[in-house]
């Protein structure tokens, strides 16, 4: 079968799960509409203050709008959390104290997370050089949770849970909604007190609850990916429980200023867009997902998620087997972008990650992963990690070029 031949047929296979997806970006739309008229918002939220921050109103009701959005007590969404990365350090720093443990309980963190915690780099004021403990609860060899392990995996002194939803640089299933609460049912029974935090990058608008709905503590994510809608130029939000939320932000400003502080500049109405598109946006890139896990596969390469299961965040891993095939993929990617079209990407060191990463993505906004992109750490099995799209068709016509580059190899 030639590679024109073989994107049909999965266009063709795939038409019925596409259909499913778009039932889902209405369900999502129409709860962040609820949200929008219940905090009667208009072109007045869209004005901004400056300075200190201090009364913005427009920031204000879009952090209610947020939290309602996320079924959360509370929420910040702030330009000034630099990244997804950033947004989860305030948690952790906002929640932990010297002697408490973090756990984490999904295996490794995401590279970016190790410096953070203290197992890579010294002397930048990691959690361990806060008398801060570290942990980890080992996946199965299936790479799955495991339930047996985490059943007795509490301590009295571990302080919180560190539950990463997207599988990151690992190869795991990530995890759906539904365990994601079960997680925190065994996690709360054997002691109420620990903190359930989940890294969400990568899962908002999946599915039509967010972890906070299912009893998550706090949450965190990053604007360039799913809930910016592809528009906001920069931010993160913490969305949770009150305290924890208020914890976290007086990590990211300062004790006693917290979330009363932050000028927005004129980020409002970017932010409002960017949600009320985020679920339309989410659901392209999922079937863009679908479609790259449907050609691998039947072209013999490990895919994971596999084709036609249900999603739980927009990364679709692929195993390439070799450097050649990684830079190759990433090279016809950038080829077909919108903007730097005309660059090669090649591997370099980029900072947080402990090996050179290749990373292709055109993008409207710097580094925005809900746009089309793919990157993979130089290390075998030579996994490339695909995400975002604003249409899937997009994705359809970097495939042709994949397919006709690794032809060359």
């Amino acid at each position: 079968m030639d590679n024109l031949a073989l994107l049909k047929e999965a266009e063709n296979i795939l038409n019925p799960i596409f259909s499913e997806i778009d039932t889902k970006v209405k369900q999502n739309l129409q709860k962040v509409l609820e949200a929008f008229r219940d905090h009667r918002v208009g072109v007045h939220h869209f004005a901004s203050v400056s300075g200190y921050g201090h009364d913005d109103l427009g920031r204000e009701t879009l952090d209610r709008v947020f939290a309602q959005i996320m079924g959360a007590e509370s929420a910040i969404v702030r330009v000034q959390l630099v990244s997804g990365t950033h947004a989860i350090a305030c948690a952790l720093y906002g929640v932990l104290r010297p002697g408490d443990e973090l756990l984490a309980v999904m295996g490794a963190p995401y590279d970016t997370l190790e410096e953070v915690i203290g197992v890579r780099g010294h002397g930048q004021g990691s959690l361990s050089e806060f008398n801060i403990s570290y942990r980890e609860l080992t996946l199965t060899p299936q790479g799955s949770v495991d339930w047996e392990g985490l059943k007795t995996a509490i301590k009295p002194h571990t302080r919180l849970a560190l539950i990463q939803r997207s599988c990151g640089y690992s190869w795991r299933s990530s995890l759906s909604i539904d365990e994601i609460a079960e997680i925190i049912r065994i996690i709360k029974h054997q002691n109420p007190h620990t903190v359930c935090f989940v890294d969400n990058c990568y899962g908002e608008f999946i599915e039509n609850r967010e972890p906070t709905a299912v009893g998550a503590d706090l949450m965190a994510g990053s604007l360039i990916k799913n809930p910016g809608g592809t528009i906001a130029t920069a931010g993160g939000y913490l969305a949770g429980k009150a305290e924890f939320v208020e914890a976290a932000a007086c990590r990211l400003t300062a004790p006693g200023i917290g979330s009363e502080g932050g000028a927005t500049f004129d980020q409002n109405r970017l932010l409002f867009q960017g949600l009320f598109l985020a679920p339309q946006m989410v659901g392209e890139a999922v079937k863009g997902t679908h479609l790259m896990a449907y050609v691998f596969d039947k072209l013999g390469y490990g895919v994971n998620p596999l084709p036609l299961v249900p999603r739980r965040d927009v990364i679709q891993a692929i195993k390439l087997g070799s450097p050649e095939k990684l830079i190759a993929f990433c090279k016809a990617i950038q080829s077909v972008s919108p903007v730097g079209s005309y660059l090669d990407p090649v591997p370099a060191t980029m900072p947080g990650y402990e090996s050179e990463v290749v990373m292709a993505g055109g993008s409207f906004i710097d580094g925005s992963t809900s746009e089309f992109s793919a990157d993979g750490p130089l290390r075998e099995p030579y996994t490339v990690f695909c995400q975002g799209a604003t249409h899937w068709t997009h994705v359809a016509i970097a495939l042709e070029l994949i397919l006709e580059s690794f032809e060359k190899i």
